[in-house]
């Protein structure tokens, strides 16, 4: 194919000319990090020493290993060519811009005229390469580093010395060689950059921008700031978004919009505060739709496993358990209510529904608390509060059934999480409990069978019997005695610990004698 077939028109938007050629297609987008360019001359290069870690997020970096002859000197300019390229074409006045002759590039000339003095040979991390031939009052003009590389060609006499007008520099080493050329082509587009970049999209603009804060690209790092500041970001932008202002620093001006959506600027302590609140509002939200729907959002987000969790700032310990106190407070006035012994003008607002959906709903708030505690595993000083709830303890025996069984609930959810070893907690802790709520819970258990809210029966059952072996034997005696009595009298509305009672036995008897020949050794 002859060179005339070659050549393309540019845009009407592209008056200021430049053109280009690919080796391969340029690779996947990728970010390219911040430029760090040599000062060192030519000759004082070792070409022996291989690149430094940090060229792997270089856009411009040292290449090592290569034919000392043929090094170009990483982002400079170079004197030095020991296979002088050719221009193509004649050239008559004034010269219409050229084009390199290479064998591997095709060749691109364009038909409007202007002055390439500048030529830009990318090559690609990963292989293949691009060369780009500019205008030096353009580059100069938009770029700080390209400035400083041109300046420093034409002080030091290079190309009079080659006969060369041309100024050559090579970037090796770079990530994308599609995203530098979209960089550099802003350089030449004389409408509002913002058009274009609206074209490209968020993914590719942060690209973009992070090359041209690498070369120093003043406008190309304006304009694709104010077109991210002005549309929204999906949260895989959001964080490659991120992950750039940690790398580069931008003028605060420039940025405040953007960091003013990545990041809450206030202290800690209000997000804390924030988080407190919200926790504090469910518990006492009266819609029933709502509240489920909020417990779900909530505790999601506040998970150990959530995406948005970080360092465990948003909710600390006091918080939780602040909430939980006023929870325990507003059930224990409840109860007083229901037993007689408080005015119902004094339990609040909600006097006019049925006092089990009142109680309900504040068991589901201890329980949803709990949840949060056991998910971060804070939830042992809880077994300790609710151990000690002698008001409820006394109130429970004189309330209906239908009220009271919303306590062994609470009950039920420490008693699994203990038997399946998501809590652990001192002797003393598991005794106090179970001394506390274990004959609740058996008076309460028919109820719990018919009413179970999500409770799952038989993993309760064995989770009691678990904790049950967790204590000393002659605590077991006595509780487990008490279950077998119970049981015996109300079986179908008794929890089933015959499993958890053999085991008990066989510990206390059939190896009792063992036991007693060791100690009398």
């Amino acid at each position: 194919m002859d060179d005339i077939s070659r050549r393309r028109k540019l845009t009407s938007r592209q008056r200021r000319s430049w053109c280009c050629s690919f080796t391969v297609p340029p690779s996947s987008p990728d970010s390219l990090a911040n430029p760090k360019l040599s000062s060192k001359p030519l000759h004082k290069l070792d070409a022996s020493v291989p690149s430094s870690p940090g060229s792997a997020k270089s856009g411009l970096s040292l290449v090592g290993r290569i034919d000392p002859r043929r090094i170009l000197s990483p982002g400079r300019v170079s004197p030095i060519d020991s296979s002088p390229i050719q221009l193509l074409g004649p050239a008559p006045s004034p010269p219409p811009p050229a084009v390199a002759r290479s064998e591997s590039l095709p060749r691109v000339r364009p038909e409007s005229s202007g002055v390439f003095d500048v030529r830009l040979n990318l090559r690609g991390k990963r292989g293949g390469g691009l060369v780009l031939e500019l205008s030096s009052e353009v580059l100069s003009s938009n770029s700080e580093l390209f400035a400083g590389l041109i300046s420093e060609y034409r002080k030091s006499g290079a190309g009079s010395s080659s006969g060369s007008k041309m100024c050559r520099i090579e970037v090796p080493e770079v990530e994308n060689l599609g995203v530098f050329r979209e960089a550099i082509e802003l350089m030449f587009e004389e409408d509002d950059i913002t058009k274009r970049l609206f074209k490209i999209g968020v993914f590719r603009v942060i690209d973009v921008l992070e090359v041209s804060a690498g070369i120093m690209f003043t406008k190309g790092v304006l304009s694709c700031l104010k077109y991210l500041e002005a549309v929204p970001w999906t949260e895989e932008e959001e964080e490659k978004l991120r992950n750039l202002f940690t790398r580069f620093k931008f003028d605060e001006a420039t940025t405040r919009d953007i960091l003013a959506r990545l990041y809450l600027l206030d202290s800690v302590d209000s997000q804390q505060n924030l988080s407190r609140q919200l926790v504090s509002s469910i518990t006492t939200c009266t819609d029933v739709n709502a509240r489920h729907e909020l417990k779900l959002l909530v505790r999601g987000l506040l998970c150990r496993s959530s995406v948005y969790e970080k360092d465990h700032h948003d909710l600390n310990k006091e918080d939780i358990y602040g909430v939980c106190r006023s929870c325990l407070s507003s059930l224990v006035s409840l109860f007083e209510e229901a037993t007689g012994n408080i005015s119902h003008q004094k339990t609040g607002k909600e006097t006019g529904k049925p006092m089990i959906e009142r109680v309900s709903r504040q068991v589901d708030n201890i329980n949803w608390l709990l949840d949060i505690l056991l998910d971060r595993q804070m939830a042992e000083d809880f077994v300790d509060i609710w151990a000690e709830q002698g008001e409820l303890l006394k109130m429970h025996a004189d309330t209906s059934p239908m009220v009271r069984y919303e306590l062994s609930r609470v009950s039920a959810i420490l008693f699994v999480a203990m038997g399946t070893r998501k809590l652990q907690c001192r002797s003393e802790s598991r005794s106090g409990l179970l001394q506390a709520w274990f004959g609740p819970m058996l008076l309460d258990f028919g109820w719990l069978q018919r009413c179970r809210k999500g409770l799952d029966i038989k993993s309760l059952e064995e989770a009691l019997g678990q904790t049950l072996l967790t204590l000393p034997l002659k605590q077991q005696y006595m509780l487990f005695m008490e279950w077998f009595r119970y049981f015996s009298k109300h079986s179908t509305d008794c929890p089933n610990l015959s499993k958890a009672f053999q085991i008990w036995w066989r510990r206390s008897f059939l190896r009792g004698s063992e036991t007693s020949a060791i100690e009398s050794r």
